[in-house]
């Protein structure tokens, strides 16, 4: 059967189709490193199909008379062990040539290609953006050998365009129920000290969740949370139902700022982390059970709140003080989320889906070392933010459910309608 599409014509499809959610024989937790293959696929085809374009002197069903003689004659697939396993690349054949034509990629007939450049080679021609020059480099590290430059050019351009268009677009039609934000720190420029990367993500009224914005802050202070929000509320963002973070004092008060007839709710793992620090190995354990117990059998936000208040008491007369005051502290906003559906009392109470994607991140910039600059480490955090973000389960609500979250709406907007009438 003649083939009327390009081999990398066909790559793109499948990764289209796996962007959009449509690969249903792929796992969620399965779809960057499925990414990461098909990006080599791409790469790699497409530098071959450019490889024989530039042997015969003419592209695909162009006519040169001063071209040399040959025709493309069908493709054979050759396959490739990887650390991430198997990928095949389709060859060109050229029939009446006046030699055979022998891809420079794959003249050694190299079987086997090391996991790290490889992977360095997907990050950073795939889902970073770079310029061609860089593009080329990693191709070299990778030992491919040369990629032609319409072909980096080609993969650059795609590349910056689909991240510009992320953030870029209108944000109007988004009802956000839950809005997360964090941040991690990687060494975004070629020398100098680490920066901060921030990450905001929701989960909406239908229960899909959404990657919202990667950008840089410099030093996650108030002023760098603050631009971020008022980044989505310029695209259209509607002020979300409530607002889930680590209780870092910048982006508190940036919170409260930009959504303070939002509820707050603070990530319980951050906390519990700070008071774990503050006690004896011994009794470590101990205290992280009680503490999710009583977050877990809480069946309201004050019952939730009495119980910890209770965990604080038992701490102090033990002799923690500072690992009791550091559980009272802003106490009340460790239960808000015991406001909201009950049986996703685990999904509003942190920010761990986001940090799990950022740890996918730190994963993979390990193989890059240092980048070029700030736009394609924010590339590459998208990239991977969006993949693994998208492909966690949404959530699922019910009646019940809906009903609550309106109630909570309602209460909410009463809220702002009184302050504003008391203000004016």
């Amino acid at each position: 059967m003649r083939r009327t599409l390009l081999p990398s014509v066909e790559i793109e499809k499948e990764i289209e189709a796996l962007l959009a959610g449509e690969r249903v024989d792929v796992h969620p937790l399965e779809v960057v490193s499925e990414l990461g293959r098909l990006g080599v696929r791409l790469v790699l085809q497409r530098a071959v199909e450019d490889e024989v374009d530039d042997w015969l002197g003419r592209a695909r069903y162009e006519r040169r008379a001063e071209a040399a003689p040959g025709k493309r004659n069908g493709y054979r697939p050759r396959r490739l062990q990887t650390g991430e396993g198997e990928i095949v690349v389709e060859l060109p054949q050229v029939r009446d040539a006046c030699a055979p034509f022998t891809s420079r990629l794959f003249r050694r007939r190299k079987r086997f290609l090391a996991t790290e450049p490889l992977q360095a080679l997907v990050i950073g021609a795939f889902v970073r953006g770079l310029s061609m020059r860089d593009v080329e480099s990693l191709c070299q590290e990778a030992g491919l050998g040369q990629v032609s430059r319409s072909t980096a050019s080609r993969l650059c351009r795609e590349l910056k365009e689909r991240f510009r268009a992320f953030r870029e677009r209108d944000l109007s039609e988004l009802r956000l129920v839950c809005l997360f934000l964090d941040a991690i720190y990687l060494p975004t420029r070629p020398s100098g000290a680490k920066e901060g990367v921030l990450c905001a993500w929701g989960i909406s009224e239908d229960g899909e969740r959404v990657l919202l914005e990667v950008s840089l802050g410099m030093r996650e202070a108030e002023e760098d949370w603050t631009s971020l929000g008022r980044s989505l509320t310029r695209r259209g963002l509607k002020a979300p139902l409530l607002v889930v973070a680590d209780g870092a004092p910048g982006l508190v008060n940036a919170i409260e700022q930009l959504w303070p007839h939002s509820d707050r709710q603070r990530c319980t793992v951050h906390r519990l982390r700070n008071v774990l620090a503050k006690l004896p190995e011994r009794e470590r354990e101990r205290v992280k059970a009680a503490y999710w117990r009583a977050l877990d059998e809480a069946s309201s936000q004050q019952e939730g709140e009495r119980r910890l208040r209770t965990l604080v008491g038992e701490l102090a007369d033990q002799g923690y003080t500072a690992a009791a005051a550091c559980l009272a502290d802003d106490l009340e906003a460790l239960t808000v989320h015991l406001r909201y559906p009950l049986k996703h009392r685990r999904v509003w109470r942190s920010t761990n889906l986001l940090e799990r994607s950022l740890g996918e991140v730190k994963r993979r910039t390990k193989v890059i070392g240092r980048f070029p600059g700030e736009t394609s480490c924010l590339s590459l955090c998208w990239a991977v933010l969006d993949l693994t973000i998208a492909g966690a389960n949404r959530v699922r609500f019910d009646d019940l459910d809906r009903q609550l979250i309106e109630r909570i709406a309602s209460e909410q907007d009463r809220s702002h309608e009184d302050k504003e009438v008391v203000a004016a």
